[in-house]
């Protein structure tokens, strides 16, 4: 039992019901070890992927107003693969609380990715049906907080010079204008430096090895500053 307060304590919510957070935390390897059935987290990593997803959706519907489905896929995935959630589990320590079959544990089973980021999924399900999607999303928000803030929009983009281009031309017929202002380096290896202008007003510069790409992050360098400017 002590091994469940210290848990929820990392977790910052107590169970009404502990038996779930057992549940979350039970390897399905100790199901081959015992003779009758047992519980393991399987149903609950099904439900807390579920949950998990929609709190992650919703917030980057509501973060990133101009992105397509595309790009807001690509940024959940970010969020939500394998290697991101095991690495949640990792932070809680979930590992040390894990309850597996001796052999899954001599065979590395408490570090193994897989098991973190199944655990982890599996303890959202259980806040979730202990506590309610309230109490799950808070969680989860907690988690996560500082990866959305981080994300980086430009690898999200598809097609950044067509998506300012929507922007801008919601309140403007005009489209944008891009200008190489510089182009350094030997020709092998050569760096584009190429603004983007609205209505004769330069929004932001960009970078790269080609014009196209320098053009690229031009846009997506003015996306950034005109959202930031939208931001109350």
């Amino acid at each position: 039992m002590s091994d469940l307060v210290a848990i929820q304590e990392r977790l910052g919510y107590t169970f009404r019901a502990p038996s779930l957070l057992r549940v979350a935390l039970t390897h399905p390897s100790v199901a081959h070890e015992q003779s009758s059935p047992v519980q393991h987290n399987q149903r609950l990593e099904f439900l807390g992927d579920a949950v998990l997803q929609l709190v992650l959706t919703r917030d980057l519907f509501e973060r990133f107003p101009d992105f397509g489905e595309g790009p807001l896929t690509k940024a959940r995935a970010k969020l939500v693969n394998r290697r991101a959630l095991a690495v949640h589990g990792r932070k809680l320590n979930l590992g040390a609380f894990l309850i597996m079959s001796r052999g899954e544990e001599l065979h590395g089973g408490r570090e193994r990715p897989s098991a973190l980021a199944d655990a982890f999924e599996a303890v959202l399900g259980a806040v979730f049906m202990d506590g309610g999607y309230d109490v799950a999303r808070e969680l989860i928000q907690r988690e996560f907080s500082g990866l959305l803030l981080s994300l980086d929009v430009n690898p999200l983009m598809e097609n950044p010079k067509g998506e300012l281009q929507e922007l801008l031309q919601a309140d403007s017929n005009e489209a944008p204008q891009y200008r190489v202002v510089s182009a350094t380096g030997p020709d092998h290896d050569r760096i584009f430096e190429c603004t983007v202008h609205h209505n004769g007003i330069e929004l932001a510069s960009g970078s790269g090895k080609s014009k196209k790409q320098a053009e690229s992050e031009a846009a997506a360098a003015a996306i950034r500053k005109l959202r930031e400017q939208q931001t109350p």
